[in-house]
């Protein structure tokens, strides 16, 4: 995970050295971008080496993207992973999983394209908190340090444009994490839909 930040933060950096952004700004895509999420899905695996169950949640949240060049962006996100009622293994009755909370500082790279479409992969890390749910033994908010690889597509008309995105989560574990999650490093998947703003040019 360390070296993951220190990764970051040396790309952030030639980033800010770059020329000026007017210069080299991708067609539709303005220095400041907001990404709007009204619906996705994240789905966790099942743990391999403790009872965690696989289960899935329903998302939604919103981003904010400062592009430094046309090749590289700074973005930070937050997201809701609502719990959902679904079939638990080692559970004989369907359970609501819980409430999480996910926010994250990425690293957005995009494909050197001049054209309204704009195909990007990204990378970050970040934490996620999971809230009680004391029927599946998480008895207090639990908070996992996390990171995340992926990619997408971007696509723009003018002021407004369309995002899907998919991302491989890892969330770290704890030695005092409830049964359900956390007690061994757990992997996820999200993808996602979203409404673009180009909020500066």
């Amino acid at each position: 995970m360390k070296r993951v930040a220190t990764a970051l933060l040396v790309i952030a950096g030639l980033a800010g050295a770059s020329s000026a952004y007017a210069q080299d700004a991708r067609p539709g895509e303005g220095r400041v971008v907001v990404t709007i999420i009204p619906g996705g899905a994240t789905f966790f695996t099942e743990g391999k080496d403790t009872n965690g169950p696989s289960f899935g949640s329903y998302d939604l949240g919103g981003a904010f993207a400062v592009n430094f060049n046309r090749y590289v962006g700074l973005e930070g996100e937050v997201s809701g992973k609502l719990g959902v009622s679904q079939s638990l293994s080692g559970l004989a009755f369907d359970a609501r999983t819980p409430h999480m909370l996910a926010y994250n500082g990425n690293v957005v790279v995009s494909a050197p394209v001049r054209s309204s479409v704009v195909p990007y992969v990204t990378g970050g890390v970040g934490a996620l908190n999971v809230f009680e749910k004391a029927d599946l033994g998480i008895d207090e908010t639990q908070t996992f340090l996390t990171g995340n690889v992926g990619g997408g597509l971007k696509w723009y008309s003018g002021r407004w444009g369309l995002r899907g995105d998919y991302r491989f989560i890892m969330v770290q574990s704890k030695d005092d994490a409830p049964e359900f999650f956390g007690r061994e490093t757990r992997y996820g998947h999200r993808l996602y839909g979203a409404v673009l703003v180009n909020v500066g040019r």
